[in-house]
């Protein structure tokens, strides 16, 4: 796998302490070419699958793969518009899958993919895996759970603290493969990225187990393999009865044409 100057990646997948199967899926890919690589960045992708382990393992592998291969080949080089279609592809090919393998009915997946291209961020998502922008001292989650309790939350019948121990807190109200028509959220323009800046993407075996503020601490201050595999282990330290995956990217310090220092 290719992985250009200007970031430092890392990412882990665990099965947790209870799943004896992982349904979570993962990738990170950037073109082989430099001009298509101009056109289409960097692309990293997390999905948490659901439907038992059969199901939720080819609807998380079906978006994730779809997705890659969508948003690479479609020809705009707008990548609201390549995410856009390729989620619409990801959940075409879940449908399509159901259709052929009617016994996997109710199969679906969340899907979270993030773009970084020219300095900016660009993202899509649907369900309740997470992409957090932390800079400096600051954590800030850049999508919005498709959940039950996440609804309650935003008409304030719920506090965000008891959301997080809501038995219902795992019902989602929106993934790839769960309705005919999904609505996906995408970022509305291009977020401009600093030097120092790291993303993290990750399925809420993590994050529902640890807290935003350690999240913070952990992950603003290791370097992104260290930190990924410290969140894993805090994970599983609390049970781990999910599976637990995470990206991480950290913006690196590279030289513009000015001779300016600023994130690629």
């Amino acid at each position: 796998m290719q992985i250009r100057p200007g970031i430092e990646l890392a990412n882990l997948s665990d099965v947790g302490c209870e799943r004896s199967e992982n349904e979570d899926y993962f990738a990170y890919a950037e073109p082989e070419s430099e001009e298509e690589y101009r056109k289409k960045g960097r692309l990293a992708i997390i999905a948490d699958g659901m439907g038992g382990h059969v199901g939720g393992q080819i609807a998380s592998g079906l978006a994730v793969d779809f997705v890659r291969q969508t948003y690479f080949s479609f020809p705009s080089a707008d990548p609201q518009e390549a995410l856009a279609e390729a989620f619409r592809s990801a959940q075409d090919a879940i449908h399509d899958w159901v259709e052929e393998h009617p016994e996997l009915r109710g199969m679906g997946t969340t899907c979270t993919a993030a773009v970084v291209r020219g300095g900016e961020l660009y993202f899509a998502h649907v369900g309740d895996s997470r992409l957090y922008l932390l800079r400096e001292a600051t954590i800030s989650r850049l999508t919005r759970d498709h959940s039950w309790v996440n609804r309650l939350v935003e008409k304030g019948l719920l506090t965000p603290e008891q959301a997080a121990v809501h038995p219902d807190r795992n019902v989602l109200t929106a993934a790839l493969g769960m309705n005919s028509h999904v609505p996906v959220d995408l970022s509305e323009s291009g977020i401009p990225l600093r030097p120092a800046d790291v993303l993290l993407l990750s399925t809420d075996g993590l994050h529902g187990l640890v807290s935003d503020a350690e999240l913070l601490s952990v992950a603003g201050q290791s370097a992104p393999r260290q930190a990924c595999l410290d969140l894993v282990e805090m994970a599983k330290s609390r049970g781990g009865p999910d599976n637990i995956t995470l990206q991480i990217i950290r913006i690196d310090k590279v030289r513009g044409s000015a001779g300016a220092t600023v994130p690629e």
